[in-house]
């Protein structure tokens, strides 16, 4: 279960007591953290799992061909057709996520491509080609399709990927100053060359520091479609600077936001819910879901 805002305003993972609960009930606890894993993944792990002392056993990060493609420059309009080239400039993406998890992290990580009709067979073979030097599994995930059956697939893999021996690391440690937090994710999971802001937000957050806030984790806010604070930016940029707009104080929840390009920090939902174009008829048959 989902129980909070996505991680490209907040934390984006459940409460600790919901995962604690389950771990008791249940003999794998699969818990989402998204989206984005230069997000979801960075603050369920610098966040929460540093406050409950979790430490997670495996990861899956999930991609699908379309967005592969759209972070290789395919425009909108044409994303579902078959393209090489789009495919190939996008996977640079999918392959620093991964890399993030598995080398700065230290934690197994898998890769589920959600399958959908459109997709084709070349071009996941040519998928888990590219991904083939880095010894990371692939699995083809079909529950769109086939409902559950469709991911068992996933599951036993998931299963099996749990058994192996992890290395499993913090990116930073409480004592860093909050700027070095904050410099670190940028440059380390971001591929940026630095971090910049104005003299109110250096002195805010040198104020917090003052104030003994500065073991703190810091929870940035950016867009979720780049590893830069501009959504136009696709695929893996490096070199970029994350420019810091905004800082603020959070301590019920024990970390500082770092508000970085035009990114709204409350979550918005559209004039016409989904449900509004979900039914189900008289024999169980359920539409409009996609």
């Amino acid at each position: 279960m989902h129980g909070g805002p996505f991680a490209n305003i907040a934390h984006g993972c459940n409460s600790v007591i919901a995962t604690e609960a389950a771990l008791k009930l249940a003999d794998y606890v699969v818990t989402e953290a998204g989206f984005g894993a230069d997000l979801g993944a960075e603050k369920f792990i610098n966040i929460k799992c540093r406050k409950a002392g979790l430490e997670p056993s495996a990861a899956v990060v999930v991609a699908t061909l379309r967005a592969l493609k759209f972070h290789g420059g395919c425009d909108l309009k044409h994303i579902n057709e078959k393209n090489f080239d789009a495919l190939g400039r996008g996977v640079a993406n999918l392959e620093r996520h991964l890399r993030n998890i598995r080398d700065v992290f230290g934690i197994a990580c898998m890769v589920a491509v959600n399958h959908f009709g459109f997709d084709t067979q070349e071009e996941y073979d040519y998928l888990c080609e590219r991904l083939h030097s880095l010894s990371v599994p692939v699995v083809r995930a079909e529950h769109w399709a086939h409902g559950g059956a469709g991911a068992e697939a996933l599951a036993l893999k998931v299963v099996e990927l749990t058994g192996q021996t992890g290395r499993f690391k913090f990116l930073y440690e409480d004592e860093l100053p909050l700027l070095e937090k904050l410099r670190l994710v940028a440059t380390t999971i971001y591929g940026a060359k630095d971090i910049a802001m104005d003299a109110k937000v250096l002195a805010r957050i040198e104020e917090f520091q003052a104030a003994g806030f500065g073991h703190y984790p810091v929870c940035i806010a950016k867009t979720p479609y780049s590893f830069s604070s501009d959504a136009s930016l696709r695929g893996a940029p490096s070199g970029h600077t994350l420019t810091i707009s905004a800082v603020h104080l959070r301590a019920g929840a024990e970390f500082v936001v770092a508000v970085c390009g035009d990114i709204w920090t409350m979550p918005g939902l559209p004039k016409s819910p989904a449900a509004h174009r979900m039914d189900i008829d008289d024999s169980g048959r359920v539409t409009g879901l996609f």
